[in-house]
């Protein structure tokens, strides 16, 4: 599929650059891809932005979520003609009225909840982030240090709202759409039970799971990541 552009999502707690170093090996590789900012004010919205730059874009789309941009690429995907696959980075794939905090406790092993420190936007909703001290152990333990110390100061916030909003989308991406799916053993946002749940659930074409490796797995393992993606859309040509 030489005219399909990846779209990569950042999720809560990360912003965009954190998938700089994917995008080095896919420009290197000839690959169009494009790393879009993710408000992570709600799913809805959330999605509604990537649904805009998907048909801002020529020809098809492989759409790539880490985290909670996992429910967004979810919510995005559905029903949309030009996204041929989805790719899972260590991300939430809900099925409709599922939300990204069900989905962190239905397994044990996440520490998350006590290291976010929410901030009152004023209408009843708090903003999150979490504990930039903490960041590190919580998020990044196998990213190099002084990078994850800098991940913890340039961290988004999201509303505490888009993680409890359930997918909005009858039929999710995932059941019409092939997937894909990589995370790692050591990941402390979401339990490893529950994304080998969801990847298989989702009947993931592959899933690549990385020994040890964090909830930042695109960071500390970019090149595990990028070869995902071109397997993808090798299958999907």
């Amino acid at each position: 599929m030489s005219d399909t552009t990846v779209v990569l999502v950042h999720g809560a707690f990360a912003e965009s650059s954190s998938w700089n170093g994917v995008l080095t090996l896919l420009q290197d590789a000839g690959i169009d891809a494009i790393a879009t900012p993710n408000a992570l004010r709600s799913v809805t919205t959330d999605a509604e932005n990537v649904r805009r730059l998907v048909d801002s874009l020529p020809g098809d789309v492989l759409l790539v979520g880490h985290s909670y941009g996992g429910a967004v690429i979810t919510e995005a995907g559905a029903g949309n003609q030009k996204v041929k696959g989805l790719v899972y980075v260590a991300a939430f794939a809900p099925d409709h009225g599922e939300n990204a905090l069900d989905l962190t406790s239905q397994f044990p092993g996440s520490s998350l909840g006590e290291r976010v420190r929410p901030y009152p936007l004023g209408d009843g909703t708090n903003d999150l982030v979490v504990d930039r001290a903490l960041f590190t152990d919580q998020f990044a333990a196998d990213v190099p240090l002084e990078v994850a110390k800098l991940s913890a100061l340039t961290q988004r916030p999201i509303r505490d709202y888009a993680l409890g909003e359930g997918l909005p989308a009858e039929t999710p991406a995932w059941k019409t759409l092939p997937s894909w799916f990589i995370y790692g053993t050591g990941d402390k946002n979401i339990p490893e039970a529950g994304l080998a749940f969801m990847a298989e659930r989702a009947g993931s074409r592959g899933t690549r799971v990385i020994d040890g490796a964090s909830h930042s797995v695109m960071v500390s393992n970019p090149g595990a990541v990028a070869e995902l993606i071109k397997a993808a859309l090798a299958e999907l040509a």
